[in-house]
């Protein structure tokens, strides 16, 4: 095992190298604190490797994403949803018997109980569905109860799976004060969120073939992303011994974030405000080169990705599709397509490696689907479930796991004398 040496405090320390399946590199600082006495300083953890995992690979100069090994442009066009929940969560492909038992078991605990569907009623119409989501999920443990039996778990993974897109569409359905429409075993399980979205009692909702294809690509695209804000919520929230709903409750408001699953509602937002100011995007790309403007421009670049997102490349056509079928004429997409084709070749963008992520596009799809932008980080959330669930799986399985406890540098007052009130 090769080892990296450290030089600190005038005393050399060894400490192991751990290399993982695709050649990347770790040292293994362990026993750090309990050798030398000092931490690592890492605000944000960019840094910083929480966990082994075995799920997800992203290499973010080359633009790769990988679920279980298989390259996330295979699985986007290639599988269904349901079908990449079961790999991600069970770490295999599953068998055609496998899959039918899969699909029949989301479709059977698609509905929710009947008394948490006055839950929503003591929401006000404003209420954030993302807050409703999170509080929903947490109270799934109330009529679900916890146990460390696989056969038992098995059920709760299923059931959250199948209630989270029914949980998002009444909360839609309550907000806009239309009565809820209940799953049907029929549909699959994008077509079913569609049709209790949009559908009525008085006038079925048709679910579009091209629609169940494109939402099934994104919420494919969004199933797991590795240890980013909301997953390593999720395992730090589970690391405490939490269950399964509360875990991945805390995960949803991680997610809520406008950094995090809130960014493609973000870009939305910047490209109304474009529009509304005449359709001059060029202003605003001057703009974004400008430091002391205060303007950011939404939906480039990404943390990890540095060259592209192999995401926003899929999303990209299937943006074109949808608009072309549903005889959407939406200046927003042209205006996102203009400043997409300048960033591109713009030096400015080049040399800081801004180019379209996932949520550039993902908006827009969303927006032309009819689903509105406060529900944007819902859909985020729906498709990262079966990778939270995935992650708390996997970090529950560890040996000797333990509660994450991060360390931090104190810089506030040294020790100081109290001083009564009556005498300062």
């Amino acid at each position: 095992m090769s080892t990296a040496k450290l030089n600190y405090n005038g005393k050399d320390y060894e400490f192991p190298v751990i290399t993982g399946t695709e050649n990347e590199a770790a040292i293994d600082f362990t026993q750090l604190r309990a050798d030398t006495g000092a931490i690592t300083f890492d605000p944000g953890y960019g840094n910083t490797g929480s966990c082994k995992s075995a799920i997800t690979f992203i290499d973010g100069e080359k633009g790769i994403l990988r679920y279980r090994g298989y390259p996330i442009e295979e699985l986007a066009v290639s599988s269904k949803f349901s079908e990449v929940c079961f790999l991600l969560i069970y770490g295999h492909l599953p068998s055609e018997k496998e899959l039918s038992e899969w699909r029949r078991q989301l479709t059977i605990n698609s509905n929710i109980h009947e008394s948490m569907i006055n839950f929503f009623d003591h929401y006000p119409p404003t209420a954030h569905p993302m807050a409703i989501l999170s509080a929903m999920v947490a109270s799934l443990s109330t009529f679900y109860p916890d146990s460390d039996d696989d056969e038992q778990l098995d059920t709760n993974i299923v059931r959250i799976l199948a209630k989270a897109k029914t949980l998002a569409a009444f909360s839609y359905k309550k907000t806009r004060g239309e009565p809820i429409i209940y799953p049907i075993a029929s549909q699959s399980y994008a077509a079913n969120f569609l049709f209790m979205m949009f559908g009525s009692p008085a006038e079925p909702y048709v679910v579009s073939p091209l629609l169940e294809r494109v939402l099934n690509m994104l919420l494919i695209l969004h199933a797991d992303h590795e240890q980013n804000c909301s997953t390593s919520t999720v395992r730090m929230v589970g690391s405490s011994g939490a269950n399964l709903y509360a875990s991945i409750s805390a995960g949803i408001s991680g997610l809520w974030g406008p950094l995090h699953g809130g960014a493609n509602q973000e870009v939305i937002e910047m490209l109304e405000r474009i529009v509304s100011d005449g359709c001059n995007y060029k202003k605003y790309i001057d703009m974004a080169k400008d430091k002391n403007s205060g303007f950011r421009l939404m939906g480039f670049g990404h943390r990890v990705y540095k060259n592209f997102d192999p995401r926003a490349t899929l999303l990209k056509n299937a943006c074109d599709d949808v608009l072309k079928e549903l005889g959407v004429i939406e200046p927003l997409l042209e205006i996102a397509k203009h400043i997409e084709e300048i960033a591109l070749k713009d030096d400015f963008f080049i040399e800081r490696k801004l180019y379209p992520n996932v949520d550039f596009y993902s908006g827009i799809i969303y927006r032309a689907i009819g689903i509105p932008t406060n529900m944007f980080t819902v859909m985020f959330a729906i498709g990262r479930m079966p990778g939270w669930i995935a992650q708390w799986k996997e970090m529950r399985a560890e040996s000797g796991n333990r509660i994450h406890r991060p360390r931090q540098i104190y810089t506030g007052e040294a020790k100081r004398e109290y001083v009564p009130v009556e005498k300062r």
